[in-house]
């Protein structure tokens, strides 16, 4: 079980954003994310967003750093993914 964030290259609110989440349960991500003061604002179905400046912090915490696709695939292999069909969808 790992928690995982990717490069912040999301631009949005004048910073750039990351994604992290989890390779195995929602569960273990929400824990992780509230032990590192992450608002759960911030969870969009299957990841949550956070903002370049936090990603340090996340990182000493025990997230490992991940490209964009290795994390895409680690999620998609967990079955948390969710897809775009299913966020226009519910």
């Amino acid at each position: 079980m790992a928690i995982l964030v990717d490069d912040p290259i999301w631009p949005n609110h004048g910073r750039l954003w990351a994604h992290l989440v989890s390779d195995s349960e929602l569960a273990e991500l929400h824990a992780f994310a509230a032990a590192q003061g992450v608002p759960p604002r911030a969870f969009d179905r299957d990841h949550y967003d956070v903002p370049e400046d936090m990603i340090p912090r996340l990182v000493a915490a025990g997230a490992l750093p991940v490209s964009g696709k290795a994390l895409v695939r680690a999620l998609i292999a967990s079955g948390l993914r969710v897809t775009a069909r299913e966020r226009r969808n519910g």
